[in-house]
């Protein structure tokens, strides 16, 4: 396989893992295609993606096409002559006319057990949807959003505690060996591909914005699996006396009370600030006041007051 040219098509962090593993491999990756560079942070510096900064350290070409529809991003890609395509996280649908480029077709690298979570957020909402197991499939890749025929699949476990960055991290880890160990295996032939049981799929959409703001009527557990799963983006908020409470790290406590409404405070003292949820009870182990920086719970609970009411509408 020393031979076998590359295109990589990949974006985040995921797909920098699944690179560098071929690369390490002894894969000839010779051309990399990744999202376009964006404003990041505050002050909105222009960042370049993670698979380009591997891609230059390593001196492989970039390609970062505002879209893959285009007869320049045909081009591109058909100069290099790829015998293959590999994507992880690559955040666009290819059009037949790339899919038809490699002579040995395009493989995906996708972070669920398909046919769940086919579409743009697999992880978050594995991890919303508190879901105690997902991983990785190696897919064949067609026009569809993750439709095409399953080569191989890795199970990881989801703890009680992880949040999205760190799931995605050790599913890049476990999807980069399967990658490793299965793609020679199917380029000769050992492993022949099968189709997804369309019946049993479930898609997931980009998150949107709202989708952040706790609804203290849901249950403790649900609430804390929303806020480590949004946590890079776009984060778990409440309102406060009128601004914005962004809370960061949550654990479900244990906790008794008499009369206390849904996001009302029950504890407030030392390191235990504890909300009351439709089900059970909230402990706010990280978070940020509107103005102010992010904190521990233990260095600012005692700012609060039992009974106050966290929520829209205060």
């Amino acid at each position: 396989m020393s031979d076998l040219k590359i295109c990589f098509m990949g974006t985040p962090d995921f797909a920098r893992t699944v690179l560098e593993s071929l690369v390490n491999e002894g894969y000839k990756v010779v051309l990399c295609c990744c999202q376009p560079d964006k404003p990041v942070g505050r002050k909105k510096i222009i960042t370049a993606p993670p698979v380009k900064v591997f891609a230059q350290e390593k001196g492989i070409d970039v390609f970062q096409p505002d879209s893959m529809r285009t007869d320049e991003a045909y081009e591109t890609i058909s100069k290099y002559e790829p015998d293959l395509i590999i994507t992880a996280a690559y955040g666009k649908i290819l059009p037949s006319k790339i899919l038809n480029i490699p002579t040995m077709g395009c493989v995906n690298v996708h972070a669920s057990l398909l046919p769940k979570y086919r579409g743009a957020a697999p992880v978050q909402y594995a991890i919303m949807n508190g879901d105690k197991v997902t991983g990785v499939t190696i897919m064949e890749m067609d026009e569809g959003m993750d439709t095409g025929a399953m080569i191989d699949k890795v199970e990881v476990a989801i703890r009680d505690d992880v949040d999205t960055e760190t799931l995605m991290s050790e599913l890049a880890v476990a999807g980069s060996k399967l990658l490793i160990d299965t793609l020679p295996k199917y380029l000769n032939g050992e492993i022949l591909a099968h189709a997804q049981n369309n019946d049993e799929a479930t898609v997931c959409g980009q998150i949107k914005p709202d989708q952040g703001v706790i609804d203290w009527n849901w249950s403790a557990q649900k609430i804390h699996d929303m806020v480590r799963a949004l946590t890079n983006w776009p984060g778990a908020s409440t309102i406060l006396d009128g601004n914005k409470l962004k809370i960061y790290k949550t654990h479900v406590a244990e906790f008794e009370d008499t009369d206390l409404k849904p996001g009302q405070i029950a504890k407030a003292h030392k390191k235990d600030l504890f909300v009351k949820c439709g089900e059970g009870y909230l402990a706010i182990d990280e978070l940020q006041t509107a103005g102010g920086k992010r904190l521990q719970a233990i260095d600012c609970a005692h700012n609060f007051k039992v009974g106050t009411m966290l929520g829209e509408g205060v």
